[in-house]
């Protein structure tokens, strides 16, 4: 099972290796891992997501909350939560497969930023599910570079 973590912490310098060595140290795979600053510049938010039970995301959860940098572990696969990832895909065309991909994209609310003579390259937001159902659409029409930024989540708002 998928656990996805938010982590605060200080925006300085080496935070961010401190924090892989641990997993590293522990044996955790990091599937996943976004860092980028918050509203307030002096903090930064990550999002990690790796796999394991609910025992491996207080393990997990508990080495975080000894690290010096750290403010706030949360585990945000307990509540509801909005969940993003981007991609930039690189696929190959021709002057027959060019308006199929245009059209492949339009329900997938993806665009196509770049266009060359054989390739177009669309970028598509969504969650894990979506991007997935893109990639695989995109694969009999050829591939040729593909980039995914990992996850960024954040809780959903309680409702009032």
């Amino acid at each position: 099972m998928k656990r996805t973590i938010s982590v605060l912490v200080n925006n300085s310098s080496g935070v961010l290796t401190r924090l892989s060595g641990l997993f590293a140290r522990r044996s955790f795979n990091i599937e996943s891992l976004t860092v980028g600053t918050t509203e307030d510049p002096s903090l930064s938010r990550m999002t990690i997501v790796v796999n394991g039970d609910e025992r491996v995301s207080e393990q997990i959860m508990k080495q975080l909350h000894k690290q010096i940098d750290v403010l706030k572990v949360t585990d945000l696969s307990e509540d509801k939560m909005i969940v993003r990832e981007m991609i930039l895909v690189k696929v190959s065309v021709n002057h027959q497969t060019r308006p199929e991909i245009n059209h492949l994209v339009v329900p997938f609310r993806a665009s196509i930023v770049d266009v060359g003579k054989d390739s177009v390259t669309i970028q598509a937001t969504g969650d894990d599910e979506k991007i997935e159902a893109l990639i695989e659409l995109l694969k009999p029409y050829g591939i040729k570079e593909l980039a995914r930024t990992g996850v960024t989540a954040l809780a959903r708002s309680k409702a009032q």
